[in-house]
């Protein structure tokens, strides 16, 4: 197998800037991923009134103890419902990604009822 030799300089102010505007790209990902989590756990006490737990909770369940889960799609809808990028919830009403269930790795969709009462868009 050929060994690729990487050209990239880690000490140029290039790289340092690219790395630095990821790195915010990636910080603003994870906060729009906490918006749709708190937005789904709002509906925490209409869940307890039921006997039911939360979607995401659900999902902790399903998922092997201490395994990693890949979420993806979790942008999905972002800006759809709202033209505001401080209101918007993203996620289009489902958790999407790939997780370990009794050790085999599979796909998950989870509707989550919590936000908007589980309707999905279009997106999802």
């Amino acid at each position: 197998m050929a060994v690729f030799q990487s050209q990239l300089s880690t000490s140029t102010t290039e790289f340092a800037g690219n790395r630095d505007a990821m790195l915010a790209l990636v910080k603003r990902t994870r906060q729009l991923e906490e918006r749709a989590a708190a937005a789904s756990a709002k509906s925490k006490g209409r869940f307890d009134k039921r006997g039911q737990i939360l979607p995401r909770e659900r999902l902790a369940r399903l998922l092997d103890p201490g395994s990693p889960f890949l979420e993806i799609g979790n942008i999905a809808g972002y800006l759809r419902e709202s033209d505001d990028p401080d209101t918007s919830v993203p996620g289009a009403a489902m958790i999407t990604g790939i997780g370990f269930v009794s050790g085999v790795r599979s796909m998950i969709v989870v509707n989550d009822s919590g936000i908007n009462a589980g309707a999905i868009s279009e997106i999802g």
